[in-house]
């Protein structure tokens, strides 16, 4: 009972101390605004578009900004495959203008994660599910087109994690989840709290997993060093600075994710804002990648059928050199074949033109012509690589009742 009692009274000596005894200290308060964000759905929702997060960058102008990833995985440059906001917009912008990069996620040892849930939580399978736990991603809810930039500000969108971070599970066994969850967030809010800490007076934006936010905030809220403020009540910025702000590497992982990646298959997809992005890329980027781009768009739209896009998926393949390559992946791990959202991701423009045809000729019943084309390409590819290629095409093949 002894380690209690220390531990309690060190708690509370902590607690006492934590307001820094300085004069002036109104006027040193750091101002920490934290954007909650939904990973990935910058991709879908013209609402939440990545040049709303950059042109909301370029307004705010933080003297730091606090992303979702362990210090020591970001010293290396490993991120998260699906925080698209961190590689995508904050990396870029960061590099551009020179300001801080505070990683404040914490996870448990790998250890820790195969004892309390049985497995690596931060590796893939050698072939991924194709949706769901462990699988690509995807947005197959119509509300996630529709996501608003500042949803996260709105209590109500967060009113299910409240409660669900408050309610124990009915089994004491099952609560590694929400315990794991709280003691997260405790972390990441005691780094932002250290990255606040060094830079008073000044601003830090915190951008994160939106289901993070409630409890960071609760955390943080009585800090007397820390003015939190709301991202909305700066204000969103306008169409022309998230044109001015949108550069073309997104143009092309919007078009990515919607055309190439399992997105496509779930339906749900806002398909006069890809026509728009669509026709931004041909002005700004026209070749081989943004050709394949439009055969698939015209393919998924009605506007050609499975027969007609194999014949322009095969000629372009035939005028395509063999280095072209797409102007965005999100391939992480460069020894797959695979991204986070899409099976045939790391390929060059030359070889997912053939899957693409391959896809195509499976679609009309020309399996074995379609099985003919993956293989043409697996020999290309090295053993790892091939050995997936092999997997998710077959997931191609019509399905048989």
């Amino acid at each position: 009972m002894r380690i209690f009692a220390v531990v309690a009274a060190l708690i509370v000596a902590l607690s006492s101390t934590a307001a820094p005894a300085i004069a002036g200290e109104a006027a040193a308060k750091t101002r920490v605004i934290v954007l909650g964000v939904d990973h990935g759905t910058q991709l879908v929702s013209r609402n939440d578009q990545p040049g709303m997060l950059a042109a909301f960058l370029d307004r705010v102008r933080p003297d730091a900004i606090c992303i979702e990833r362990p210090p020591e995985q970001a010293a290396r440059g490993d991120y998260y495959e699906y925080t698209y906001e961190v590689q995508g917009i904050i990396l870029p912008y960061a590099e551009r203008t020179h300001t801080a990069l505070c990683p404040i996620d914490w996870m448990p040892p790998v250890e820790d994660q195969k004892l309390g849930f049985g497995l690596d939580l931060d590796t893939p399978l050698e072939l991924r599910r194709p949706n769901g736990f462990q699988g690509f991603l995807s947005f197959p809810e119509a509300s996630a087109i529709q996501r608003d930039f500042f949803a996260a500000d709105d209590p109500a969108n967060l009113a299910r994690v409240v409660q669900w971070a408050a309610t124990p599970a009915p089994a004491a066994s099952q609560d590694l989840p929400r315990r794991l969850y709280l003691y997260r967030t405790f972390m990441q809010a005691q780094r932002i709290r250290a990255a606040a800490a060094a830079r008073p007076g000044k601003t830090v934006l915190v951008v994160i997993g939106y289901f993070h936010k409630p409890d960071i905030e609760a955390n943080l809220a009585k800090d007397p060093a820390i003015d939190l403020v709301q991202p909305s009540s700066l204000g969103r910025p306008d169409p022309a600075a998230v044109a001015a702000a949108t550069t073309t590497e997104q143009l092309a992982a919007i078009l990515a994710f919607n055309l190439l990646g399992v997105q496509a298959d779930s339906g749900n997809v806002d398909w006069a804002w890809v026509a728009d992005v669509l026709a931004q890329m041909e002005q700004r980027q026209p070749g081989p990648a943004t050709s394949l781009l439009r055969i698939r768009y015209d393919l998924l739209t009605g506007k050609i059928d499975p027969a007609k896009a194999a014949r322009r998926y095969a000629a372009l393949a035939a005028d395509t050199p063999d280095d072209a390559r797409f102007a965005w992946t999100g391939v992480e791990d460069k020894s797959r074949v695979d991204s986070f959202f899409d099976p045939f991701g790391n390929l060059s423009v030359r070889q997912r033109a053939l899957v693409e045809q391959a896809r195509c000729l499976f679609a009309q019943g020309q399996i074995r012509s379609g099985d003919a084309l993956i293989e043409t390409v697996a020999r290309t590819l090295p053993k790892r690589q091939a050995f997936q290629l092999t997997g998710y095409a077959a997931r191609l093949h019509p399905k048989k009742d």
